[in-house]
């Protein structure tokens, strides 16, 4: 079969088409109602994300994409409750693309109760009955996702309430720039010889362990990771230098493919310090001893923002095609839906 006729097979809720048609997610948050949240940058000094999977992404994303402009501490939360620091002077974004996730309305409680101000991003669901009870400023979003295809909602409109509340200058040049390279980046995804469907064919039958940097490009890497366990329906590793130089290292002493039978992803940057470049150099040598390819992935755009979203983009689509080429639906996640049947 070529690429069309496995996508044809397995593809049964078309997210080939909500690939090609992520920009659009982007020019909604732009274009979307935003309410007045009724509190300035005084009124806190550290910010809490609340959410799990796509929404937790986000977070992870928005961090290394304002790396160099953030002057809040902004911390990822994915449990049942906030950390022990939360109090009135804590931001708390509670971000469910659903509006049900049991860990973030939990979190939303705790915040209530610990007084934080707080600002809720979904569809609907319990998570907006709950900002209605408590006048909490609810942001819409898009339905018709799933919520890992929907990170250009999730993430887009994080950058817009960032905004909003003045943490940051406006991003609408490099937005533009985004949207016209996704667009772009779509036509060619969906060529029967493209770089993403390469890198997917190469993957077939390995176990891929994803390296990037942290405070760069590790939001790509967890995020590769995880669209690899949900749309490949196949497990993956992901660590980050230079912490992994502490520790996962060691593994690659004893390793042979008899074991594990992996390959190696690099993810790169132009702009990651010295030391960490020279460190994978020095880490691919003691890789390839194994007979390990290593893939390295990497932007050629000019702006560090734009390079990471392309890279984001790229992952989600080699994430897609490495689940049809395996013969399985990118749609399916019959084992989240089953845990969370058996947790309520």
């Amino acid at each position: 079969m070529n690429i069309k006729e496995f996508i044809q097979k397995y593809d049964t809720q078309n997210q080939f088409e909500v690939l090609q048609n992520t920009y659009k997610q982007i020019e909604y948050a732009l274009n979307n109602t935003y309410p007045q949240f009724g509190f300035d940058k005084s009124s806190y000094n550290k910010i809490v994300i609340s959410g799990l999977g796509g929404s937790a992404i986000s977070g992870d994303l928005l961090k290394n994409f304002l790396k160099d402009e953030l002057n809040l501490p902004v911390l990822i939360n994915r449990n049942y409750f906030l950390p022990s620091f939360a109090d009135e002077k804590t931001l708390l974004i509670a971000s469910s693309y659903s509006g049900n996730t049991e860990e973030t309305l939990s979190s939303f409680n705790d915040g209530l109760k610990r007084k934080c101000k707080i600002i809720s991003i979904s569809t609907g669901g319990k998570l907006e009955n709950l900002s209605n009870d408590h006048s909490i400023p609810f942001v819409r979003l898009q339905k018709g996702f799933q919520p890992r295809y929907a990170l250009g909602l999730s993430f887009f409109t994080l950058i817009k309430v960032f905004e909003k509340l003045n943490f940051i200058e406006s991003q609408k040049e490099i937005v533009e720039k985004i949207i016209s390279l996704w667009k772009e980046k779509a036509i060619y995804y969906s060529t029967d010889d493209n770089s993403a469907l390469n890198t997917a064919q190469q993957l077939i039958g390995f176990i891929p362990a994803i390296y990037s940097a942290s405070d760069y490009t590790n939001s790509v890497g967890y995020r590769f990771k995880s669209q690899i366990n949900e749309n490949s329906k196949l497990h993956a590793f992901h660590h980050e230098f230079p912490e992994m130089n502490h520790n996962e290292i060691i593994g690659w002493e004893s390793h042979q493919q008899k074991q594990l039978h992996t390959k190696v992803v690099y993810l790169l940057d132009e702009t990651y310090h010295p030391q960490i470049k020279k460190r994978f150099q020095i880490v691919s040598e003691f890789i390839k001893k194994s007979d390990v390819e290593i893939i390295s992935l990497e932007s050629r755009e000019n702006n560090f923002k734009v390079r990471i979203m392309d890279l984001i983009f790229l992952v989600d689509w080699i994430s897609f095609y490495l689940g049809v080429l395996r013969g399985f639906d990118p749609s399916e996640i019959d084992y989240i839906n089953l845990l969370k049947k058996r947790l309520t």
